[in-house]
């Protein structure tokens, strides 16, 4: 049996349900066999194969990603989708080089793939990123660095630049919104090798997003936009916490991908 067909059939006894493909993406991250065994051990035991290659694929882009941190998930695609539409219609802010341009702010950003994939997609934005992860935070510099993007380490909008009130166009955020009694029931590598801080949004999963909508429009552009990820049963309440706001509301969902996104603009 060849070193390939040996790893597909180990990774398939552990319940990698997608056993071929990764052990190819392993097989062409190791440098050694020492170095494969050691990543094929490591998969077995749980840790996601992100973790392992260092990398996440999102939107079509290499995300770096360290152990520990929150991985994208492919549903979260759906929420760059929503928001690239509305930045052709982004009220645009003046910028201190004098140039107007679209500000762009990523709440909760993790790794930073989310505000990553906005700035490949459109050219020109000023992108801003918190998040309170100081690990996540090292690797969204990372990833939104190339791109001129700030992250800022820190509670929700705390770290964010004063200046930015009232200029944001388009805000987004993919806080967690997992009940906390729910996340026993997550897959063994979210509850044992993500931040718990990246998964658990309280009793009814929307804490932080209320949190999120009741500061929104003290730091929206008049004609702004945020957008939340949430679920399908808990869309209707994200949506109510917007109305109560004062933002006008619409929702967006993808039941392929099980996407839901939750949006509020503000009002001229």
């Amino acid at each position: 049996m060849d070193t390939a067909e040996a790893t597909v059939r180990r990774l398939r006894a552990a319940g990698c349900v997608f056993a071929e493909d990764e052990a190819r993406l392993i097989a062409g991250a190791a440098e050694s066999a020492a170095e494969l065994e050691a990543m094929v051990d490591q998969r077995i035991s749980g840790l996601p194969l992100e973790h392992i290659l260092g990398w996440a694929e999102f939107c079509g882009l290499r995300i770096g990603v360290a152990t520990g941190v929150f991985v994208p998930r492919r549903r979260t695609e759906f929420l760059v989708r929503q928001a690239e539409l509305l930045l052709g219609r982004a009220p645009d802010a003046v910028t201190p080089d004098g140039g107007p341009r679209a500000v762009v702010v990523d709440l909760c950003c993790g790794s930073g793939a989310v505000g990553a994939a906005l700035a490949a997609r459109q050219d020109g934005i000023e992108l801003h990123a918190s998040d309170l992860d100081p690990t996540a935070v090292l690797c969204a510099r990372r990833n939104i660095g190339a791109a001129g993007g700030r992250v800022y380490e820190g509670d929700l909008f705390a770290p964010l630049p004063a200046g930015l009130r009232g200029r944001i166009g388009i805000l987004v955020a993919n806080a967690p919104y997992v009940p906390t009694a729910a996340i026993r029931t997550m897959p063994t590598e979210a509850r044992t090798h993500e931040p718990r801080m990246s998964l658990d949004g309280g009793p009814d999963g929307l804490d932080i997003q209320r949190r999120v909508v009741a500061e929104a429009p003290a730091w929206l552009a008049p004609g702004g936009h945020v957008l939340i990820e949430t679920s399908a049963d808990q869309a209707a309440r994200t949506i109510g916490f917007m109305r109560e706001s004062g933002l006008a509301t619409q929702l967006a969902s993808d039941p392929e991908l099980d996407a839901t996104v939750a949006i509020g603009r503000l009002g001229r």
